[in-house]
């Protein structure tokens, strides 16, 4: 991955400069100050800005995934598609179940080892999501379905109900998908790893 180096008499100054020769608007770079130096007596002072672009990030991750799918023993091919500054990495491999693992927890793993990855190298932390052969995607719309039954059934009866325990992407997602209903509202309860989500109805006004 390609890190750039700019100076200036401000932190700004430094940024324009990366601006101008990268020909990228500021939102398309990582940049993280270097170091401030000050200035002798006859020196200005000078500040050091590391810039990388989001793009060679994008292209640097797949093809860690590639890599470390490879010395993991898998064949694969993936796709990367970048929605709202954000890269999404479907794989589709000679053994999706197995790289998904029980409840995803595979796929979890994965992530987690790629996220503390790009965190070394850009020294802060990005976003970006790995699914593997659409499995994130049905895995959320069977979570939605499941949630709005949930909710249909409690706003009807008037007795809360207990979902199975999930992790916190996705009772985040129950709560989201909840958030402005009328009915029911929503709380998480236990504890890690079994934490679960619980529908409840509200009063009637």
């Amino acid at each position: 991955m390609e890190k750039h180096s700019y100076t200036g008499k401000t932190k700004e100054e430094a940024i324009e400069n990366a601006k101008i020769d990268l020909q990228e608007l500021e939102e398309n770079l990582i940049i993280k100050t270097k170091e401030e130096v000050k200035g002798g007596l006859f020196k200005s002072k000078k500040v050091e800005v590391e810039v990388i672009e989001k793009r060679e990030i994008v292209k640097d991750l797949k093809e860690f995934l590639i890599n470390l799918l490879k010395n993991l023993g898998f064949q694969s091919n993936i796709e990367v598609k970048v929605t709202d500054n954000i890269p999404k990495y479907t794989i589709f491999s000679d053994n999706d179940s197995l790289l998904i693992g029980k409840n995803g927890k595979n796929l979890q793993a994965l992530s987690i080892v790629t996220s503390q990855y790009i965190k070394k190298e850009v020294g802060s932390n990005y976003k970006f999501i790995i699914d593997v052969n659409q499995y994130k995607e049905k895995h959320e719309r069977q979570i939605e379905r499941l949630a709005k039954r949930t909710a249909r059934e409690v706003a009807k009866t008037k007795i809360e109900a207990k979902m199975d325990s999930m992790n916190s992407y996705e009772r985040r997602l129950v709560h989201n998908i909840l958030n402005n209903n009328k009915r029911v509202y929503t709380e998480s309860e236990g504890e890690e790893p079994n934490r679960y989500v619980v529908i409840k109805p509200k009063e009637d006004e």
